[in-house]
């Protein structure tokens, strides 16, 4: 299980200083999780002010599958 970002995010980053590993990459318009290095702390989806995040459990399909495919696309945050 991973953590998941969805379109509800903007992109504020608060995520990103609070994941320990460095999971998060950054595209135009949101952020995503690497699902190779997220460790499911659940950090990121506590601080999310936007309720952008969920476990991969939680989370719709197409989003725990767009963020394993713009992760390995976009360059880490």
């Amino acid at each position: 299980m991973t953590s998941v970002v969805n379109d509800s995010c903007v992109k504020c980053k608060a995520c990103v200083e609070v994941c320990p590993v460095g999971a998060f990459h950054e595209g135009e318009k949101q952020m995503v999780v690497d699902p190779n290095t997220c460790i499911d702390c659940g950090m990121c989806i506590a601080e999310c002010p936007q309720g952008a995040i969920k476990n991969s459990e939680e989370a719709d399909q197409k989003w725990v599958q767009f963020n394993a495919e713009k992760a390995a696309e976009w360059p880490a945050a």
